[in-house]
């Protein structure tokens, strides 16, 4: 009974302990992005106030670096989800050569340190002739990507409900009609989380990034710059909002996929004839 009752405290006091260590430095970061620090030493707080909020947007020299970022996020997010998720499909649903290898290299990217990743893409780059900049940023960020969508999206199709599709067909419904509006609803949510994961990925590269930027400055490369000289309070009024950005796409992912286990889980209703 002492037991029981020690197992029952303690296992919530643990937890406590361990969300309050992750999320400590998410609020100190959200507190002093309201600080009026003296000088460009934003570590001691000094007053409140709200005009970084408003300042921050008229300095170009740190919301194109945003902005670029963003870009970058943007697109490699989209092309990294539409191959992963096409790769994802073909490596579980289908069987042909060479398939045990290709999920071999699937996980090299992920497992492969990034200090590694980014002097091969600088060999890469040099040896090729290639100016880099944004295009070598974007084509580095898509290739990391990729594999964090496939095995996202891969676990999100071992538990998918194939009857459901065979029920389509079975009502003369083609392949892609099918996958429009039976397999692709069904799965969206774990293609909304791939693409949560590969743009929180993208916007937070630094490493990879540095030996693919060139003279290109993106958000992650000017918050370590400016770091060396002091933290300025905009760094933590743009990663607030970042992190703003991010809790609404993930409002937007469990939304969605409570929305999809309901649809999945509820009686199939069939309209017309």
């Amino acid at each position: 009974m002492r037991g029981g009752r020690f197992s029952q405290v303690a296992l919530p006091v643990f937890t406590a302990l361990v969300v309050i260590f992750l999320f400590l430095p998410i609020a100190v970061m959200i507190g002093f992005s309201f600080n009026d620090p003296a000088g460009r030493q934003n570590i001691t707080w000094q007053g409140f106030t709200i005009q970084n909020y408003i300042t921050v947007w008229s300095r170009p020299d740190i919301t194109g670096p945003l902005i670029l970022s963003l870009a970058i996020a943007t697109i490699s997010t989209i092309i990294a989800t539409t191959i992963g998720t096409m790769m994802g499909l073909a490596l579980v649903r289908y069987h042909f050569r060479g398939k045990s290898f290709s999920n071999v290299l699937i996980f090299i990217p992920m497992t492969a340190p990034e200090i590694i990743l980014g002097a091969s893409l600088l060999g890469m780059w040099v040896s090729f002739g290639v100016e880099r900049g944004f295009g070598t940023i974007l084509i580095s960020h898509i290739m990391f990507n990729i594999s964090f969508v496939v095995v996202t999206i891969r676990a999100r199709l071992v538990g998918f409900n194939r009857s459901l599709e065979e029920a389509g067909m079975d009502l003369y419904a083609d392949g892609w009609t099918t996958f429009r509006k039976v397999t692709f609803p069904l799965i969206f949510p774990g293609i909304l989380a791939a693409a949560l994961l590969a743009f929180a990925l993208s916007i937070d590269d630094y490493v990879i990034t540095l030996f693919s930027a060139g003279h290109t400055l993106t958000f992650p490369l000017w918050v370590v710059g400016v770091s060396r000289l002091g933290i300025p309070p905009e760094v933590n009024v743009l990663g607030t909002l970042i992190l703003l950005l991010a809790f609404v796409g993930i409002g937007i992912q469990t939304w969605q996929g409570r929305r999809s286990g309901r649809e999945e889980g509820g009686p199939v209703t069939l309209v017309g004839r």
